[in-house]
């Protein structure tokens, strides 16, 4: 008796064991299928209205029809967009620096010294004088004002990437944001912007910076989003050339770049060199689409209530050979999130929940051009805008170790910090926010699109555990792969860390699906201003 006892207490005690531990609804492979579909060099890389990328579109649809989504784009599943494709014809392109006090011309060479950036259209001649703006930011919340004292009407301002420590991450990315940089800009009266890189927040180096500089450019072509109208140029200088900038002026790039490291207050000064700037640049009309599906809310009173789960579907196609490979293949950016939107809706058709609101799966087009697809969609959503409650966003998670620690973009700033918090802590995982601001990763991918219209968002990534050897692993990935050709499907993933990362969103999702409130933004959230009514105290 005593030992048909001892395995009766022990079979029950297995039994709540297993009740505590959380449903296995993914294996990561589902998903690693997925992400070797869409990360295949017959996809070419999946740029921006190509071939490839309508493969991928096609590939996508049709495992959403498989998981029983429903269509919810504007054609079917689709949603098209129309862009403006810019190319730099370099041949017929120059920049020179011309020391003020002897007049004395100094060429640059392009893709050595500094690339034109044709997200904004140049003017096709330039000629202005230069002047130091630190960090080129204007940031009212704070009082901070890198223009305050300095005339830069007529002139070109030349800044260092990055931020003061004063200024919280996410606030101050918003500032950097070309839209925002450019309002203060133009009515500041300054004709262009010269980007020196902050090698301390340097993702890739310059030399794979520069090696794609003539690859083209896009913005969406609708007189709607002409965020920078009146500039006329936009350079980003390679770090070991912006000494050229600086000398004559009593400082050093040495001396800037140190400061910036330490996030530190930065002068601001006249240079001693003005900037003139011929350039051309030769304009596509390119068209693409966002792919919408839905999977339907049951409750009558929430069900036109959307949750909205998005990712990327674009990569930037094939460019410049490196190491004999010129297709920049995409697989963690980010047919990684890719394959995740489509193994999430394969999970809820295997794995059916009640869910009270819908969610709205977006795949959208042109990330990668500046979040233009998600910047249409949120501009112009297939569904009511007010009813869009939140925006998971998936982008390049990077399941590259095992997934104990998450780094969430936006945890601070509205409730779905907590509820991510909440999620994680049942499978033992920890939560921190961005631990590197310098990088500006809350407005470069695209939950920023929606947190502009009022929707709270976040996103979220596998993170290294600080002191250990996997932080040279993070590291290295964004060295040696991240817009490479190498971010391939021949590199490692933990299979183990990409289905628990997996869990983490469903167990998100159907939070936000089934809670009897909205999400909302923090009390004193910056990007509160932006919701409407509805998004706030609800």
């Amino acid at each position: 008796m005593k030992i048909k006892s001892s395995a009766l207490v022990f079979a029950v005690l297995l039994a709540i064991s297993a009740a505590a531990q959380p449903a296995s609804h993914f294996d990561g492979q589902a998903w690693w299928n997925h992400v070797k579909f869409l990360a295949d060099d017959k996809l070419e890389g999946r740029d921006t209205g190509s071939r490839g990328e309508r493969e991928a579109q096609k590939y996508a649809v049709e495992q959403l029809l498989r998981a029983g989504a429903e269509p919810a784009g504007v054609n079917g599943f689709y949603q098209p967009v129309k862009f403006v494709s810019r190319q730099i014809v370099e041949k017929d392109c120059s920049l020179t620096l011309i020391r003020r006090d002897k007049d004395k011309r100094e060429p640059l060479t392009l893709g050595e010294d500094a690339i034109i950036n044709t997200r904004i259209m140049p003017a096709p001649e330039v000629e202005a004088p230069l002047v130091f703006a630190g960090y080129g930011l204007k940031v009212p919340e704070k009082n901070y004002d890198d223009f305050a004292g300095i005339d830069v009407r007529g002139k070109i301002i030349v800044i260092l990437a990055g931020s003061p420590s004063e200024i919280p991450g996410a606030l101050a990315s918003h500032y950097q944001t070309a839209a925002e940089r450019w309002k203060v800009l133009r009515a500041a009266g300054a004709v262009g912007i010269v980007s020196l890189i902050n090698p301390a927040a340097m993702d890739i180096p310059w030399s794979r910076i520069a090696l794609n500089r003539a690859h083209p450019s896009m913005d969406l072509d609708y007189p709607e989003f002409n965020e920078t109208e009146g500039a006329k140029l936009a350079v980003t200088v390679n770090p070991a050339s912006a000494g050229k900038f600086l000398a004559g002026s009593g400082h050093t790039f040495e001396e800037i770049a140190a400061l910036g490291k330490d996030r530190k207050p930065l002068p601001h000064f006249p240079l001693a060199v003005s900037l003139a700037a011929k350039t051309k640049v030769q304009l596509t009309k390119i068209e693409s689409a966002n792919l919408v599906a839905k999977l339907a809310g049951s409750d009558p009173a929430l069900k036109d209530e959307y949750v909205v789960l998005s990712a990327h579907l674009d990569h930037i196609g094939i460019g410049e050979p490196i190491n004999g490979d010129r297709i920049y293949n995409g697989a963690m950016d980010n047919g990684s999130g890719s394959a995740l939107v489509l193994d999430m809706a394969a999970s809820f058709q295997k794995n059916p929940e009640r869910l009270r609101r819908s969610i709205l799966l977006v795949l959208v087009t042109g990330e990668e051009k500046g979040l233009l697809g998600s910047k249409y969609f949120a501009a112009h959503p297939t569904v009511a805008p007010k009813s869009i409650v939140a925006d998971v966003n998936v982008d390049m998670f990077l399941p590259i170790v095992p997934l104990k620690l998450l780094t969430v973009f936006g945890l601070d700033e509205s409730d779905l910090g907590d509820r991510v918090r909440e999620v994680a802590q049942t499978i033992g995982v920890r939560i921190q926010p961005d631990p590197e601001p310098l990088r500006n990763v809350f407005i470069r991918s695209d939950q920023y699109s929606f947190i502009l219209h009022g929707v709270p968002s976040v996103m979220m990534s596998v993170a290294p555990e600080p002191g250990t050897p996997e932080v040279k692993i993070f590291k290295d990935w964004h060295t040696q792969r991240y817009h490479a050709p190498s971010d391939d499907v021949d590199q490692p993933v933990d299979l183990a860390a990409a289905a628990k990362y997996e869990e983490i969103v469903r167990a998100l999702l159907i939070n936000i699906a089934n809670g009897d409130h909205r999400p909302k933004w923090k009390p004193d959230s910056f990007f509160r201003r932006y919701a409407e009514p509805v998004n706030i105290g609800q």
